[in-house]
């Protein structure tokens, strides 16, 4: 049969881009894109060299810290923590994903904000929270008490910590599949089906495959941000790569040490990275047909309708309801002794608008690098991609020192400003926005862009025109999960804000920390609340 010229020209389109020589329309990369990747670039890297000049001073000691037993057991605690979240909070959010999106589950954008605000909990806030409601004395231990139970299982070690880190993670991968769920052409599942495949079988071998770089981006922010996370693990008393970094550089002057442990886990991210590369593979997740031309057809659940509600509620009622209720608690102590709430609009304010900041600037700044390794995915592009997970595998704190180093040392005029707590916000959370605009990029077929390219329309009209429309909901997700994480992230703001300025994670911190967990409930209500209100706008305005 004579292959149609349309088909031919979509074969070769394929064959350029998987095989890496050269572009659907050009010899080589856009100059301008490549020159905005170098400069995010050389910005992230700075944290990379400053550990690497402070481990250089530590010498034949840092060489005897890292063959140590206990590096050892550190190391296999990271790994076994980062491998079991990761792994379960894909087995938990690839179904929610599919059941909001491709099911006829009742109250679906209900559902789908409802699962996707756990995120806005900070890891120190949850941990706790586990402790209070779950542990030996908690809530749920007074509520037994009268059947005569006197004391939980300790929550305490792995156990809390993979609970805690699962519960308010899974959303990065929830809302990379439900994007990539919403973007896939789903003719190619009706096919399967007309062709005998019942629903299982077209999952696993028409709809799972494509999810593959989806689930791979968000399984890597899960695995990097459960390598960087510092609180659960401390609340929760489970000994990590964070845990004993923070120890070090709060409890010495000489940081050497805590910075050749954390140029481990920079090692240890770039072996998450190449992983992830690998699971990825050279396959093609674009198609030649656009899945909005007609309506979806939603799958019946028919008798699993009811097991689905279960595992949606369930996970809601863990991840969601549990930290409400226990804020709610402390709210009501809080209101019972008068606490003053003068200063939450001020906090409020000074969260939000740093936070839009930094999510507005990473999908920016993450466009042009998703665009070079998805259309030019050459050994010259590709190390931008890796630069850009370094800093995810980073703890905070790390981050924020080596700007505070390079401003005071470097560049002091922006010191203590809010561009250098920006740019850090970016270093650390560039990561999410480009997991989900690449995974969009991956969805958009090459063939659209070259018609816009022999209309006559330059790379960049193409671009604005052809490209951003149809990856926009990628990039929403993207800087709503900027925005969210920024909401609260701590150890950054405390040590690179400018003098004075607070924000509702530094409050919720300061006041646990200190013990007042009651003075803490209306700012963590308010962090809440704010956070919740893009992400539900959002789900509202999906189909």
């Amino acid at each position: 049969m004579a292959t149609s010229p349309k088909s031919a020209i979509s074969i070769a389109l394929d064959k350029t881009i998987l095989g890496g020589r050269r572009t659907h329309w050009s010899a080589g990369p856009p100059l301008p894109l490549v020159a905005a990747s170098f400069v995010v670039a050389i910005g992230i890297l700075l944290p990379l060299v400053y550990l690497i000049l402070r481990a250089a001073g530590a010498g034949d000691e840092l060489w005897r810290l890292l063959l140590r037993t206990r590096t050892a057991v550190i190391l296999f605690n990271s790994v076994a923590l980062a491998s079991a979240v990761t792994l379960s909070t894909i087995v938990l959010a690839v179904p929610l994903a599919w059941l909001v999106v491709r099911s006829d589950l009742p109250l679906r954008r209900l559902w789908t904000g409802l699962l996707i605000v756990p995120l806005a909990v900070p890891s120190y806030v949850g941990g706790f929270v586990l402790i209070g409601a779950l542990g030996p004395r908690g809530m749920l231990q007074s509520v037994l008490e009268p059947l005569g139970v006197d004391r939980l299982p300790a929550i305490y070690g792995f156990p809390g910590a993979w609970l805690a880190l699962t519960l308010f993670t899974y959303p990065y991968v929830f809302l990379v599949v439900r994007a990539a769920l919403q973007g896939m052409d789903y003719t190619l599942e009706e096919a399967s089906r007309s062709l005998g495949h019942n629903n299982w079988s077209t999952f696993r071998r028409v709809t799972l495959p494509q999810l593959r770089p989806a689930i791979a981006a968000g399984g890597l922010l899960v695995a990097l941000y459960t390598l960087s996370d510092f609180g659960a693990v401390s609340l929760l008393q489970f000994d990590s790569f964070t845990r004993v970094i923070y120890v070090h550089y709060q409890g010495s002057f000489d940081r050497h040490l805590a910075a050749g442990l954390a140029l481990v886990l920079v090692f240890m991210t770039l072996m998450i990275l190449v992983l992830e590369h690998w699971s990825r593979g050279r396959a093609r997740y674009h198609s030649g047909n656009n899945p909005g031309l007609r309506p979806l057809r939603r799958m019946p659940l028919g008798k699993w309708r009811v097991p689905a509600i279960l595992l949606c509620g369930s996970v809601a009622l863990f991840a969601l309801v549990m930290p409400a209720a226990t804020v709610g608690y402390w709210l009501v102590r809080s209101v019972s002794h008068t606490a003053s709430f003068t200063a939450l609009p001020g906090l409020a304010w000074n969260s939000l608008w740093v936070s839009a900041a930094a999510g507005f600037a990473a999908v920016v700044l993450a466009l042009p690098i998703a665009y070079l390794t998805v259309r030019f995915p050459r050994r010259l592009i590709k190390p931008f991609e890796y630069v850009i997970y370094l800093g995810y595998g980073l703890p905070g704190i790390v981050i924020a020192l080596s700007l505070v180093f390079f401003g005071a040392n470097v560049a002091p005029i922006i010191y203590q400003t809010f561009f250098i707590l920006i740019a850090a916000y970016l270093i650390r959370f560039l990561p999410q926005a480009y997991g989900n605009v690449r995974t969009s990029l991956l969805q958009v077929d090459p063939s659209l862009e070259e018609a816009s390219r022999n209309l006559g329309r330059s790379w960049h009209a193409t671009l604005r025109a052809v490209t951003l429309p149809l990856a926009r909901g990628g990039a929403t997700a993207g800087g709503i999960l900027v925005f969210v994480t920024t909401l609260k992230e701590l150890p950054i703001t405390l040590l690179l804000g400018p003098i004075g300025f607070k924000t509702l994670a530094t409050e919720v911190w300061t006041a646990t920390a200190e013990g007042f967990f009651a003075e803490a409930a209306p700012t963590i209500f308010v962090l809440l609340a704010i956070s919740m209100l893009p992400t539900l706008l959002f789900a509202g305005k999906e189909p």
